[in-house]
């Protein structure tokens, strides 16, 4: 399903489509769980993969960041773009979902949360 807002969704460049649809079958993974063990909770995609989780190192994930080092970025550049281009792709991911989420702007990222209607 779709997103009950209207919303942009950007496009990610500098990957492969291979690569595009890891991260995103990584990203409906974690949605998933979370949506199981949290299911009234708001949730933003620091909240999936980052803090303790943010470690990208074996995951489809690390592409992003990778991306970014090689177009010559430095470090923390690297993760603050990486994590800007993860945020696009939960976005499109959440609204090509079965299910419906709302979201917000809060704390100054994008949150979702699953309506659970259906």
């Amino acid at each position: 399903m779709v997103l009950e807002q209207s919303s942009e969704i950007r496009e990610v460049t500098g990957l492969d489509q291979m690569e595009i649809d890891l991260i995103k079958s990584f990203l409906q993974g974690a949605v998933y769980c979370w949506i199981k063990n949290r299911k009234n909770e708001k949730f933003a995609a620091r909240d999936l993969v980052g803090g303790e989780n943010s470690n990208w190192e074996g995951t489809p994930l690390q592409k992003l960041y990778d991306k970014h080092i090689s177009a010559g970025k430095d470090e923390s550049s690297a993760i603050e773009n990486a994590a800007k281009d993860l945020g696009w792709i939960l976005k499109a991911v959440i609204n090509t979902d079965r299910r419906t989420f709302k979201n917000t702007h809060e704390e100054l990222v994008n949150k979702y949360i699953w309506t659970s209607g259906e």
